[in-house]
């Protein structure tokens, strides 16, 4: 897995720069870019920051495609588009994220 940013959506707000755990994101020339993404753990938390939704995880062959979030208050909507052309969508409450 890995991620990437559109550079078409960004905005450069620098959420993914000050929310990564691995000091990856860089804002270059008002942009956000991935130089090494081979180094991204996965951890999705640029993906739940992003205000625009500019980032996308890419998942592997073994199911394909690529996964974008949106957020809606406490809600976080997983949303993987499939290498088959169909999206599953997964809704969560993030105040739930603890819970168990």
């Amino acid at each position: 897995m890995s991620i990437a940013i559109n550079k078409k959506l960004c905005i450069g707000c620098g959420a993914c720069v000050e929310i990564c755990p691995g000091s990856l994101p860089i804002l270059r020339n008002g942009k956000a870019l991935l130089p090494r993404p081979e180094r991204c753990w996965g951890c999705c938390s640029c993906l739940k920051d992003c205000p625009v939704q500019a980032i996308a995880l890419y998942i592997g062959d073994d199911i394909g495609g690529r996964m974008t979030v949106k957020k809606d208050g406490h809600r976080l909507r997983w949303i993987a588009a499939l290498a088959d052309g169909t999206e599953k969508i997964i809704t969560v409450d993030s105040r739930d994220a603890n819970k168990y």
